[in-house]
């Protein structure tokens, strides 16, 4: 049996999820697939997935087997691709992660002309606000807003980001205006809590030098759209991006405070790990998406504002 092929099966089968997944997608029988996977178990001498009624499981020699498999199928399509059709084919599957929000709006929309400009290459979209281990959780690739912590992974700039503090006409009323950032201590502020990147608190600029600040009040979230419509129902201040809430300000539905201590633009990365060579069809993404998010026309048409003019985006 070739062994290439027992390889592509395996990496298929822990892509997907299933054996009838990878099946019909080589377009053979699960049996054939379940051949191919003993057949490299037997071959290599280890368990490499652990197969039960409900799901499949990498075993630890699996996991490491997967990520050396998945380097030699990269480096084996990018030598294909560097010689047929002037370089240009992609192909092959995606793993992406996005914040939630963000992937809603300027992710998802975005996937299927590029899949209908690559035929051969399939994507996976897994939409979180939290900090998935890109290395380890076999990502290729993910959007990420902000500060980059890991240097054990590229990031490329897709975007600028600004990040405004916002309220309803309504709850300022009721509550007051903030006139400096530790005026929100008295303030009810929709926050994150302790999940996701914003567990560090708000950020501001006070006398030129970038201030954290922890916020609480008695609604928190994990999902930032849920924020954002507590805060249209007058509920707190929320920190929210101008793509998010562009529209809700032209129509005075929400307002901004706290503008003189705003913090300068941030940015959204393309993040992946470090590698020799990036497979053809991530760069292809990465493209895709720069493309799009570098367009002014792509934002006013998507509902987002900035008052520079420039792209911007979300950390959820």
């Amino acid at each position: 049996m070739n062994r290439l092929q027992q390889i592509e099966t395996f990496v298929a089968v822990a892509q997907r999820g299933s054996l009838s997944a990878a099946a019909a997608a080589e377009g053979v029988s699960p049996t054939v697939i379940s051949r191919r996977l003993a057949a490299l178990e037997a071959r290599l001498g280890v368990k490499l997935l652990v197969r039960t009624t409900r799901r499949l499981a990498l075993t630890f020699e699996g996991n490491a087997f997967l990520e050396d498999s998945q380097r030699i199928l990269d480096d084996l399509r990018n030598a294909e691709d560097a010689v047929s059709l002037g370089g240009v084919k992609a192909s092959g599957h995606v793993r992406l992660t996005a914040p939630a929000g963000f992937g809603r709006r300027h992710v998802a929309p975005l996937l299927p002309e590029f899949l209908r400009n690559n035929p051969d290459v399939t994507i996976s979209l897994e939409l979180s606000d939290g900090l998935a281990d890109i290395v380890s959780d076999a990502i290729d690739l993910a959007v990420r807003i902000g500060r980059l912590d890991d240097s054990s992974l590229v990031g490329l700039q897709l975007a600028q980001n600004h990040r405004v503090v916002v309220a309803s006409p309504a709850y300022l009323e009721r509550a007051g205006t903030p006139s400096i950032p530790a005026d929100l201590a008295r303030h009810d502020c929709l926050t994150f809590g302790n999940y996701g990147n914003q567990a560090r608190g708000w950020q501001f600029s006070v006398n030129g030098e970038l201030v954290a600040m922890r916020v609480s009040g008695r609604l928190q979230s994990n999902d930032g759209s849920v924020l954002h419509d507590w805060a249209l129902a007058g509920l707190g201040l929320a920190w929210r991006s101008l793509w998010e809430v562009g529209a809700d300000l032209s129509t005075g539905r929400l307002v901004t405070v706290l503008d003189d201590y705003r913090t300068p633009a941030n940015a959204i990365y393309a993040l992946f790990p470090a590698r020799r060579q990036l497979p053809l069809r991530v760069r292809m993404l990465i493209d895709h998406l720069k493309h799009h998010y570098g367009s002014a026309a792509y934002w006013s048409a998507s509902g987002g504002s900035t008052e520079t003019n420039r792209p911007v985006a979300d950390a959820a």
